[in-house]
């Protein structure tokens, strides 16, 4: 955490998550409420529509949005978590529900005191100021899973991170609760999503899971110590639990915060130079990688010329050799020429498949082709430029190009191997901290090479 955020603290409102449903009972009483308001929504933009009075597709848009963060802010959780992802990937959601979603982003009510009191009593047998010296009874950080609170012990800065309750025990029902709702929004069968829905309720289940996310943060943090540049914080077992997870405080801004002190174009680059190196040595070297890439889990100072702080480990995706290899091979130079070629790797990645029409397959080619000259682009060359405001522009309007097509627009089918979920998340927020940092980047760099070898 960063120590901008130490007099951050706002003071908690009367709604601090003091009646937060964790049974599934009271989820599912919230869950019914919610698709009943949705439902009354239809049918009122449906009743006007046939009286000729207006009510527009984004009027209903955004009042189901609104309905839908008002539930999602009040029952944490995974179904926060997911909305959060879905605000990070463009033209997936109406705009309304995706300008809703962002912030889950940011900052969401806090867990009230009495609550943080009972999670460590249950877990760890004592109260927080028994456990530390000095603890911060209010949140300076809350997001989906748990919030962060500031702690001192024999006068060290410590982040707490306090897991909600009933977090865990929730995501399966929550899954299956919310499901009717977004298969609805999204006009999709259930047949269709439930290998990504499986996916993601894996890495929600690991993310609650803050055993998992201590042993893993140490591990890679120890695998990355090589790469110049990189901070991480140490784990203090000793005060965690399944539900508590104890942190150094490390120093630092988030990126908005970072950027407004106008850094030199040569921190920007050393800062983005660290961060492409972290990722490149976790994907190719660990076949591992820390899939929550969004500015709240880095810290940037100007340190040394540029230091990049990591955070949270709950989110890591374990790459499998094959997806691996299919994944890559796609953005090799050439392979959009090769049709026959593309063609394989797209079927082996359950892009296409056996039984497309020929005017279908055609479509999937030609989208694909358009997307990989584009993301490609960075692995192509020994160095790339992030702060090319034609090249990001472009990307950014890939998506609504794409949507522009009648053809695309009538493929609602989600295609792909489950494995893209977390792997495109990663590239997604990778290049749009980059372009945010405006970097320019080696992407083929010695000193992977020899952390390789480690």
């Amino acid at each position: 955490m960063s120590e901008s955020q130490e007099n951050s603290s706002t003071p908690e409102s009367p709604k601090s998550l003091v009646s937060l449903p964790t049974t599934k009972v009271a989820r599912a009483a919230r869950f019914a409420k919610t698709g009943f308001k949705v439902g009354t929504n239809y049918v009122k933009h449906y009743a006007k529509r046939s009286v000729g009075a207006t009510s527009t597709t984004e009027d209903l848009h955004a009042a189901n949005a609104a309905e839908l963060y008002g539930a999602l802010s009040e029952m944490k959780g995974s179904v926060l978590k997911v909305a959060q992802m879905l605000a990070m990937e463009k033209n997936i959601l109406p705009s309304a529900y995706a300008d809703q979603f962002a912030q889950a982003q940011y900052q969401t009510p806090p867990l009230s005191g009495p609550l943080v009191i009972k999670v460590f009593r249950d877990t760890l047998g004592r109260s927080p100021y028994e456990v530390f010296d000095e603890f911060d009874i209010n949140a300076r950080q809350a997001a989906s899973i748990g919030q962060v609170h500031f702690a001192r012990k024999e006068g060290k800065p410590l982040a707490v991170k306090v897991q909600y309750p009933g977090v865990a025990d929730s995501i399966r029902s929550d899954i299956r609760l919310v499901k009717p709702i977004a298969l609805r929004v999204l006009g999709l069968a259930e047949a269709q999503v439930r290998p990504y829905l499986e996916e993601v309720e894996t890495r929600l289940l690991e993310e609650t899971d803050y055993k998992l996310e201590l042993r893993r943060g140490t591990e890679i943090a120890a695998q990355s110590a090589a790469i110049p540049h990189l901070e991480f914080a140490r784990y203090y077992p000793e005060y965690s639990s399944a539900r508590i997870l104890t942190m150094d405080w490390l120093p630092g801004q988030h990126l908005k915060e970072f950027l407004a002190t106008n850094p030199s174009q040569a921190v920007r680059n050393q800062l983005g130079q660290a961060l492409w190196d972290f990722y490149a040595f976790q994907i190719h070297t660990l076949r591992q990688v820390h899939a929550d890439p969004h500015p709240g889990n880095f810290l940037l100072r100007a340190d040394d010329g540029g230091t990049l702080g990591v955070l949270d480990f709950g989110c890591v995706k374990d790459i499998p050799a094959d997806f691996y290899e299919q994944f890559f091979a796609l953005l090799e130079p050439g392979v959009l020429a090769d049709e026959a070629h593309l063609a394989s790797l797209l079927t082996q990645l359950e892009v296409l498949r056996p039984d497309d029409a020929p005017a279908q397959r055609d479509l999937y080619l030609r989208t694909i082709r358009a997307s990989l000259e584009l993301v490609a682009r960075p692995f192509q060359q020994p160095t790339f430029d992030f702060g090319d405001e034609a090249y990001i522009q472009s990307l950014y309007a890939l998506g609504d190009d794409l949507m522009q097509q009648p053809e695309l627009r009538q493929q609602r089918e989600p295609r792909g191997s489950r494995h893209f979920i977390y792997v495109n998340r990663t590239y997604v927020g990778l290049y749009a901290l980059l372009s945010e940092l405006k970097a320019e980047v080696r992407t083929e760099t010695p000193v992977l090479a020899a952390v390789a070898k480690l």
